[in-house]
Order: C-alpha cells, then structure tokens, then sequence
C-alpha cells in the first residue's frame, strides 16, 4: 500500500520521507507526508504556511 505524498502524490517510502504532526487536546496527529525535505519546503511555500508566523513578536 503506498503512502502518497501531500506536495506531489509519489509514494513516499520511495524516498527519503518526511512526516510532519500537529498537537492536538489528544497529544499528535499526522498532518502530511512528503517524499522528502524539498516536497516539504515547497508545499510550505505554496501554501504560504509561514505568512504571519513568528517564534517571538517584539
């Protein structure tokens, strides 16, 4: 059974994978899979997943 990739649908256990999760109020769950760090970057800038997000405002 393949596990495709959320940026371009390719089995990711062909690759060098990369999960991503997220908290939730029941400790984590799987927010996406990738084929490896370059799918992962790019989905993250399409997605303008970084758009007003700061560690720390001033």
């Amino acid at each position: 059974m393949a596990t495709d990739c959320t940026y371009c649908g390719s089995d990711v256990e062909c690759h060098d994978p990369v999960f991503v999760s997220e908290a939730t109020d029941d400790g984590r769950e799987r927010a996406g899979q990738f084929c490896n760090y370059a799918c992962l970057a790019a989905y993250i800038d399409e997605q303008a997943l970084t758009v007003g997000a700061a560690c720390e405002w001033p």
